[in-house]
């Protein structure tokens, strides 16, 4: 689905949602292609545990928690600067 598809789908939800299909422009925005909603929320702090939470099983999926009351997702990537270790790497230990 598009963003405009889940707005009329969803309205005035909090939900999850995984980006299928995306890319970075190069002033750093994320552009969201295709989308899944994951689930929904009661409220914006359940929708904020529920990501943490998904985004810790599953490390490398794309996951955001937005509620449909946006006009358009606006995401900056941000670099990160540093060592950064791997997941693999971090969970031997």
């Amino acid at each position: 689905m598009h963003w405009s598809e889940i707005r009329i789908a969803y309205p005035d939800q909090w939900l999850i949602i995984e980006a299928l299909e995306s890319y970075t422009m190069p002033d750093g925005r994320r552009q969201l292609g295709h989308l899944a909603v994951v689930e929904m929320c009661s409220d914006g702090s359940m929708a904020m545990q529920r990501y943490r939470q998904l985004h810790q099983q599953y490390p490398f999926r794309e996951f955001y928690f937005v509620h449909t009351s946006r006009g358009e997702i606006d995401i900056l990537e941000r670099e990160w600067l540093g060592i950064r270790r791997s997941h693999a790497a971090f969970a031997e230990r």
